[in-house]
């Protein structure tokens, strides 16, 4: 399955300009930012992004971000990947 997952940027990466920490799920993950970058990256800072295999492809606002969470969490409940996406990858 192919899907992007809201994140919101919570810090810039201390040695690579292009990337910076989302917070996706609960979990912090390293993203590639180079697509989403319009200005400084500090502008970045606590936008919401959508993410797909490490790469911020495009800005959300945060009903928009909410909503899809909230529509992934739903769908995990049967869909076996998604579930275990949104759990950072921990078989429970």
């Amino acid at each position: 399955m192919c899907i992007g997952i809201p994140g919101q940027i919570v810090a810039l990466h201390e040695k690579q300009g292009d990337h910076a920490w989302a917070e996706v799920c609960g979990l912090r993950r390293e993203v590639n930012i180079a697509l989403v970058c319009e200005d400084e990256p500090e502008a970045l800072l606590g936008c919401w992004v959508l993410i797909h295999v490490g790469f911020a492809l495009s800005r959300l606002d945060e009903r928009e971000a909410r909503q899809t969470l909230a529509a992934l969490h739903a769908m995990g409940e049967v869909e076996t990947d998604v579930a275990l996406f949104l759990r950072g990858g921990e078989e429970r």
